[in-house]
């Protein structure tokens, strides 16, 4: 057996691996691209070792560190609890705010996750008390989360834009944001009048109250310190991941986070999921394995229909698998290809469908985000109709976001250009 498709095999297990156990598939991906790289394509350790995707490391290392010291000193905490506040009792602000803050929160930096385990307790508390229905609850923060996920400067905007660049997509970090988020908040409107969101009328009063929490000195200065490197980014240009070490090294000097602490809730499973799964791919590229895959995905669409297929195929997995470290690793590369061998498309509108089409699907409670949410219901029988509510609102955005990017994603890449 030729190295070109054990390496496309091994990418498939790793798939089935992320979707079947709880194994972290960067481990498993490391492992077999060293086998496969070196006792069957006659490869150095060293020369496989040359696939591992040091600056990406960087970058979401640093990014990721920046931020949870701001979760760690408790600065994002406070934020959502002062703008939840904004709401002044009016039952139908609630979801719409909860949407607004889960998407603010991601895009700054700490991505979906984070942002809804930040959010989600909080945001349920309040729910039960304004007797907001659960699934609506559920839904905007999640969506809202997601909403902000692929922006510029967060972890999860960080691998999509990187992996678009490596494949000569770069320069579109924006727009690539700027579909996620209106896919999401078309979705989350529906949702928001599909459950009742224009029913929440009159006052919630001292049904949903929320302590002011005083913003102190290390809030301030964590506040301070994100917002000069977001304008350095921004404006100025500066390095994504090595700024954030500055920034970060700034902090834990001013005595505004505790280093140690905030170490700990970087997400280094995802950071080795995402850099071992790339290096795989990276493998993949050098014995034709990629090609091979490519080949696979070109007998299922054409070029009227890759962007709708491309979306349902990723959104498939990512219902049972990691959208950041398996989904857009593994498909994004494929793009060059794959629009080659079916005789037409166009690349960016196939990134976003990708992006999009395997975003949608994340608030299904077999993804973390879906979790988070049953988990935050107390009551056993309302934990149990949320998960088989999230769960078929899940599998209908394979559908949905099919439809959308199949709609929409070719419009969208031009309309921008």
């Amino acid at each position: 057996m030729n190295a070109a498709l054990l390496s496309l095999i091994a990418l498939l297990a790793a798939i089935i691996l992320s979707m079947v156990s709880r194994v972290n598939v960067g481990l498993v991906a490391l492992g077999l691209a060293w086998l496969i790289g070196v006792y069957f394509a006659g490869m150095s350790a060293e020369a496989v070792m040359a696939g591992f995707p040091v600056s990406l490391l960087l970058t979401i290392t640093g990014v990721t560190l920046l931020f949870a010291c701001a979760e760690e000193n408790g600065t994002l905490k406070v934020l959502a609890a002062h703008a939840i506040r904004l709401a002044r009792g009016r039952r139908w602000a609630l979801p719409l705010l909860f949407f607004l803050i889960a998407t603010l929160l991601s895009m700054v930096g700490p991505g979906s996750i984070s942002s809804v385990a930040l959010i989600i307790p909080l945001a349920m508390a309040i729910g039960e008390r304004a007797r907001l229905p659960w699934l609506l609850i559920a839904l905007m923060v999640t969506n809202g989360a997601n909403a902000g996920n692929l922006s510029p400067v967060s972890s999860v905007g960080v691998i999509a834009n990187s992996r678009m660049a490596a494949i000569g997509l770069g320069g579109h970090e924006w727009r690539v944001f700027l579909a996620n988020l209106l896919a999401h908040a078309f979705v989350s409107g529906v949702a928001f009048l599909l459950f009742g969101g224009l029913k929440l009328t009159g006052e919630a009063g001292e049904a949903a109250p929320v302590d002011r929490p005083r913003i102190e000195r290390s809030h301030w200065l964590t506040i301070g310190v994100i917002g000069l490197w977001i304008i350095g980014v921004v404006f100025f240009k500066l390095s994504l991941g090595l700024s954030t070490f500055i920034a970060t090294a700034l902090l834990i000097l001013l005595r505004a986070t505790s280093e140690g602490a905030a170490i700990r809730l970087v997400p280094w499973n995802v950071v080795l999921m995402v850099t071992g799964v790339a290096t795989l791919i990276a493998l993949m590229e050098k014995t034709g394995g990629l090609d091979l895959f490519t080949t696979l995905l070109a007998q299922l669409a054409t070029p009227g229909t890759v962007n709708g297929v491309m979306a349902l195929i990723t959104a498939i997995i990512s219902t049972y698998s990691s959208t950041s470290g398996v989904v857009l690793p593994a498909f994004l590369p494929t793009i060059p290809n794959l629009i080659q061998q079916i005789g037409g498309g166009d690349p960016l509108a196939l990134a976003l469908s990708i992006n999009v089409g395997s975003a949608l699907v994340d608030v299904s409670p077999l993804s973390t985000l879906g979790a988070m949410c049953v988990a935050a219901v107390k009551n056993q029988d309302d934990s149990r109709r949320l998960f088989n509510q999230l769960f078929i609102w899940g599998l209908s955005m394979t559908i949905v976001g099919a439809i959308i990017c199949q709609l929409g994603a070719g419009w969208f890449a031009r309309i921008l250009s």
